[in-house]
Order: C-alpha cells, then sequence, then structure tokens
C-alpha cells in the first residue's frame, strides 16, 4: 500500500529538522562563494566598434549578397592568421591562435555596417590591448585583404580603474547555491525521516504494526531530594530511593 504524506506531517519534518534545512544552504553557499572568489580564474571584457563603408560597393555587393555576409565575411578574416598571427607578434602574446580566437567574438549591430570586436582574457589589461591591437591591425591589412577602402575605429577599448570581472558572477553562484541547498537539506530531512523506523507513540504503533493500544505508560516524574535522593511515583505509589 502507497504511503502518502500530508501537508501537516510535512511541515511538521520540516520543523522537527529545521536545523538541517537552515545549515546546509548556509554550508554550501559558503562553499561556492569561496570557490569562487578563490580557485575560479576571473575574466575581463574589453570591446571595440569598427565601421566599414565601402567606397567601391557595387563590387562589393556584387560579390557579397548582404551586410550579413559582410559581417561574416570580416569575422572569419579577424580571425584568421593574416590578422591574429600580427596581433600575437605586435603584443609578444605567445598565445596559440587557435586560444587567442576562442577569445575573440564578432557582434554585429543590425541594418549597418558596424560591427563589434570582444575580447576576453584572465587580464583586463591584455583584453584591452589584444582589441585595439585587433582594431588597428584590420583596418590596416583589409585594404589589402578585401580592397576596403574607409574602415574607421568608432571606439577603442579603454582599462577602466574600477572594471569588474564579467565572470565568475559571485553573487549569482551563492543565490543558486542558497537554493539547491536549501533544496537538498529539505531532501535530506525528508530522507531521515523515511529511513526512521521507530516507534515513538501509539499512533505508530496502530499505523505500522496495525494493533490496537490497550494502554499507556506516562513518564516517570523525578525528584531530587537533598542528599541525592530522589522519589519515583509509579502507579499512585511512592518509592524512595
Amino acid at each position: 500500500m502507497e504511503e502518502t504524506i500530508t501537508i501537516k506531517e510535512l511541515f511538521n519534518i520540516l520543523k522537527k529538522r529545521w536545523l538541517i534545512i537552515v545549515l546546509t544552504p548556509i554550508m554550501i553557499g559558503l562553499t561556492v562563494g569561496l570557490i569562487t572568489h578563490y580557485l575560479l580564474t576571473p575574466f575581463y571584457q574589453a570591446s571595440t566598434q569598427i565601421l566599414v563603408n565601402q567606397k567601391n560597393s557595387e563590387v562589393n555587393m556584387m560579390e557579397l549578397s548582404s551586410n550579413v555576409d559582410l559581417i561574416n565575411t570580416y569575422s572569419v578574416i579577424i580571425k584568421s592568421p593574416a590578422i591574429l598571427d600580427k596581433v600575437n607578434k605586435e603584443l609578444n602574446l605567445l598565445q596559440p591562435r587557435e586560444q587567442l580566437t576562442n577569445k575573440i567574438a564578432i557582434d554585429m549591430h543590425e541594418n549597418s555596417q558596424v560591427f563589434s570586436v570582444t575580447v576576453e582574457d584572465e587580464a583586463a589589461e591584455r583584453a584591452v590591448d589584444i582589441a585595439n591591437a585587433i582594431s588597428e591591425i584590420f583596418q590596416r591589412e583589409i585594404v589589402n585583404i578585401m580592397n576596403v577602402d574607409n574602415v574607421n575605429i568608432l571606439a577603442k577599448a579603454e582599462l577602466v580603474d574600477s572594471q569588474k570581472p564579467i565572470s565568475p558572477n559571485a553573487l549569482w553562484n551563492i543565490t543558486v547555491a542558497i537554493v539547491v541547498g536549501m533544496m537538498v537539506g529539505i531532501g535530506i530531512a525528508c530522507l531521515l525521516e523515511y529511513l526512521d523506523n521507530t516507534i515513538k507513540d501509539g499512533k505508530d504503533v496502530e499505523k505500522y504494526l496495525g494493533l490496537p493500544v490497550l494502554g499507556s505508560i506516562e513518564n516517570i516524574s523525578v525528584k531530587k531530594g537533598g542528599q541525592g535522593s530522589k522519589s519515583q511515583t509509579v502507579g499512585g505509589e511512592t518509592l524512595e530511593s
């Protein structure tokens, strides 16, 4: 026969195991907070904006059907050895091209020839340097690569004194950890209650053993005397010891 639990019983379980429910999310939240602060590597972000305004638009529009195609083409060029090898050499990064490529994202501005180059790196200053170097080298090299003769850098990346990392987000991580910890605490409380098969009162006897309760024994009161003596009341008679 399937056992069901009422809301009242669940409330009593939570009330009984409240310490576990409170301590579990606190411990998990604290652990995640320490891991986020001391073990996870922070990443910083820097962005530049570039405008490509082609004077020879008829030729290019015959080759590329839309601005979306143009941005996709610029994205491939920026992540190509023709640009990144020069960035690596100019900044003395000594990073594999694949690693540098993974740090770069190209974002298109809808219905325009403006796009953003965003770089993520463990060091805020290096992210700014890489973003600016990519923009400048792209501006210089695209003339020969695609015969594009009018490239402008609209906004350079700047290093801000109070710049914060974009990841990891400590507040978000701790909040999620506390919510998960609360769920884990409730789960542990319910599991402990389920595994507890001790008989506590007459209701448990009727529920688990299916036997009627004929009588019950009250708690024996103990009174301490002056010299270690005590009296116990059992069945109306007082016993001294």
